[in-house]
């Protein structure tokens, strides 16, 4: 039996994927303040970012509409609600595909429903395909395309 078909004996763990749901919730609050940072950005109150202090504590006032919460010093001119909640939204709906997207393509290339051994297309037509039989057309058929022709 190859060694590669064997069965992984090694245990699956609980670190990585409580590193993935931290990492994946940072993420999510992060792309909060990216929405609220674009609505401040397109109304004209330039790029308006938390202190680190109140990064997670600003949150539900940011889900809220409130385009100033958590600034330090907030300028004049913010964003509306419904500018932060569309922006936010926005934001959140694109990080998460690319989250998705970046899970799909983990799993497929590490995870255990992989396909070990298995040749890509360009691997294969390289060594089965049609050129491959043109080039080597005096071996296989020696009676047809041998140097007689």
């Amino acid at each position: 039996m190859q060694r590669a078909r064997r069965t992984n004996p090694y245990p699956f763990t609980w670190e990585i994927p409580v590193a993935t749901v931290v990492a994946v919730a940072l993420l999510l609050i992060l792309g909060i303040h990216a929405g609220r940072a674009g609505a401040n950005l397109v109304a004209g109150a330039g790029l308006t970012l938390p202190s680190r202090e109140t990064l997670f504590t600003s949150v539900p006032g940011i889900l809220g509409g409130d385009a100033g919460a958590g600034l330090s010093s907030p300028p004049s001119q913010l964003a509306g609600p419904l500018a932060v909640r569309v922006w936010v939204s926005l934001i959140e709906a694109l990080l998460l595909t690319l989250t998705l997207w970046g899970i799909k393509a983990g799993m497929d290339r590490w995870g255990p429903g992989r396909i070990q051994g298995m040749a890509t297309r360009e691997e294969a037509e390289r060594l089965l395909g049609r050129s491959r039989l043109r080039k080597s057309a005096a071996v296989v058929r020696p009676d047809l395309y041998g140097k007689r022709r």
